[in-house]
Parts: C-alpha cells; sequence; structure tokens
C-alpha cells in the first residue's frame, strides 16, 4: 500500500480546517489531494483529535504484537504436535 504524504497528524488538521468551516474543494486544492482521498480522511480519522491518535496507534501496536505472539505459539503448539505424533 501507498505511504500518504500526510502524516497522521497533519491528516487530523485538515479535517479540523473542514470542520470549522472551510470548504472541500479549497482544502483539496490547497493540499494536492484528491475528493476522494479527502473523503476516506474524512471517514477514518472524523472526530479524532491527538490524543485517540496516540491511543489508535498504541492499539494497533499492540495488536499485532499480540499477533506475532499467537502466530509464534501456535507454530510451536503445531511442531509439538507433529513430534508427539512421529513418537506414536
Amino acid at each position: 500500500m501507498k505511504k500518504s504524504k500526510f502524516s497522521e497528524h497533519q491528516i487530523v488538521n485538515i479535517l479540523k480546517e473542514y470542520e470549522s468551516g472551510k470548504s472541500t474543494k479549497d482544502i483539496c486544492r490547497e493540499y494536492g489531494i484528491s475528493a476522494p482521498t479527502f473523503y476516506q480522511w474524512k471517514q477514518k480519522y472524523g472526530g479524532m483529535d491527538a490524543q485517540h491518535l496516540k491511543e489508535l496507534k498504541a492499539l494497533q501496536e499492540e495488536n499485532s504484537r499480540l499477533k506475532r505472539m499467537f502466530a509464534d505459539l501456535s507454530l510451536d503448539h503445531r511442531i509439538l504436535k507433529d513430534i508427539i505424533e512421529k513418537k506414536l
């Protein structure tokens, strides 16, 4: 997936401009983004502030860490199961 040239904090600030009354067309022209991109950002980050963004990022990191842990344990479990089956 292509990395955005805008950080999440910048996106939140752009959306705050929209909430303060600036038109979508003006925002898109100023920042060089398309209207669909703006609306995707609005759907994903709408109503967030910096604190919510930090919490979201922390939860995403924890989720990925837990998924890796589960994958490792699942692999270990499968290896041990295969070893037991070979002995029988």
